[in-house]
């Protein structure tokens, strides 16, 4: 299934791009995803517990399951005042 990835800040300067096409297999969730993503680009790894997760615009948790078509967000936190 092909999936929409779509990265900000600073995972999207660890990635080299904004947004990224993958497939995944039936069944696959947001963490598996995620954990592919760590595969290809480790500096990725000390983001985990801290990202948020968005699937078509509406946050979600790593164990949800992806659609064909869906675009996944992932937003690391945000400081600042």
């Amino acid at each position: 299934m092909r999936i929409t990835v779509r990265l900000f800040a600073r995972l999207r300067d660890i990635a080299g791009a904004a947004e990224l096409a993958r497939d995944v297999s039936p069944g696959a969730t947001i963490g598996d995803l995620w954990r592919e993503l760590e595969g290809e680009f480790p500096d990725l790894v000390p983001y985990e517990r801290s990202i948020s997760t968005a699937v078509n615009t509406d946050y979600a948790r790593m164990t949800h399951v992806l659609s064909a078509g869906d675009e996944v967000a992932f937003l690391p936190p945000v400081s600042g005042g």
